[in-house]
């Protein structure tokens, strides 16, 4: 998964110093204004003008939006994984006869 993610960053930091090429923006406020989109926050404090600058900023929430759903579907997987070699399968048999 390492690789896509790098992939999906590396494509967040270049359509961000695309729109801040388009812009007229420093290159560090285009690549904050990339991340602020591609994690959905959106403070509006930097925010494109052009047609053609909001329409990457779509495409960069867009790719932002797969980024998170990786990162928490690796999270939630290795926690499954987690639990299921260190928890005590027989206290959650216990339990759950209480509850039946």
């Amino acid at each position: 998964m390492a690789p896509l993610l790098i992939f999906l960053s590396g494509a967040i930091i270049l359509l961000g110093q695309i729109v801040s090429h388009i812009e007229k923006w420093s290159k560090f406020d285009g690549l904050y204004w990339s991340f602020i989109t591609a994690t959905t926050v959106g403070y509006g404090d930097i925010r494109p003008v052009k047609k053609v600058s909001k329409m990457f900023s779509i495409l960069i929430a867009l790719v932002g939006m797969v980024f998170t759903g990786l990162v928490i579907a690796i999270a939630l997987n290795s926690v499954t994984l987690t639990f299921e070699k260190h928890i005590d399968k027989s206290a959650i048999e216990e339990v759950r006869g209480k509850f039946e």
